[in-house]
C-alpha cells in the first residue's frame, strides 16, 4: 500500500492529529489550567504545524470546547448490567474515578471555565450536559422496557452527578464507595415499587 492509500483510508492521519491535539490540551489544562497556555504550545506537545490547528479547530477556543465535549462524553460509557440497580452504581462509580483523576478533573474544570467565556463556551457546557442526559436517558428508558421504576435522567444528575462534581471541584472532601453509593441508594429509594399495591380509595 503506498502513502497516498494510507492517507484516504478512515481514521489515519487526520485521526491520529486529533488524538495528539486531544491528548496536549488535557495534558496542558492538568498542568498549567484554563486561559494559560496557547496554540503554540499545544502545537508542540503534540507535534504538529500551528497551522493544522488553525485550518481544523479555527481557534483556541474551539479547540477547547471539542476537547470537552469530545472526551468528556467518551468516558464513563453508560453500563448495561441487566439491573438499573447495578447499572447506576456501575455507572456513578465509573464516574467518580475518573473526575478524581488528574485528566478527569482538568477536563471537568475545562467545561465549567468555558461556560463564562462566552455565548460558545456557554452552548459546550449545555451540549455536554445535553449529551450526558441523552445517555443517561437511554440506559433508564432500559429499564423501564424491563419494568423496572426508573428516575428520570435530570434526578440523575441532580441527585447523583452534580454532588460528585461539587464535591470535587470545590474539595469538600474524597468520594468514597460509600459515599457514591449511598447518593444512588438514596435516588433509588424515592422510585415507587412497581410490585406494591396501588393504594386504596
Amino acid at each position: 500500500m503506498d502513502e497516498r492509500q494510507r492517507s484516504r483510508r478512515p481514521g489515519g492521519r487526520a485521526a491520529r492529529v486529533g488524538a495528539a491535539v486531544h491528548q496536549a490540551v488535557t495534558e496542558l489544562i492538568s498542568e498549567r489550567g484554563h486561559g494559560k497556555f496557547t496554540v503554540g504550545d499545544v502545537a508542540a506537545r503534540a507535534g504538529v504545524a500551528d497551522s493544522s490547528i488553525y485550518r481544523r479547530w479555527g481557534s483556541l477556543e474551539t479547540l477547547l470546547t471539542d476537547v470537552a465535549l469530545t472526551r468528556l462524553n467518551a468516558r464513563s460509557p453508560m453500563p448495561d448490567t441487566g439491573s438499573l440497580t447495578d447499572d447506576l452504581h456501575t455507572y456513578a462509580a465509573a464516574v467518580a474515578r475518573e473526575i478524581t483523576g488528574p485528566e478527569g478533573l482538568a477536563l471537568l474544570r475545562l467545561a465549567v471555565a468555558l461556560s463564562s467565556t462566552g455565548q460558545q463556551g456557554q452552548q459546550a457546557l449545555d451540549d455536554l450536559l445535553a449529551e450526558r442526559g441523552r445517555q443517561l436517558q437511554s440506559m433508564l428508558d432500559r429499564a423501564t422496557n424491563r419494568g423496572e421504576p426508573a428516575p428520570d435522567a435530570l434526578a440523575v444528575l441532580d441527585h447523583v452527578m452534580a454532588p460528585m462534581y461539587i464535591r470535587v471541584l470545590f474539595g469538600l472532601g474524597p468520594l468514597t464507595p460509600a459515599y457514591v453509593a449511598g447518593l444512588v441508594d438514596r435516588l433509588l429509594s424515592h422510585q415507587p415499587d412497581p410490585s406494591a399495591s396501588p393504594p386504596g380509595p
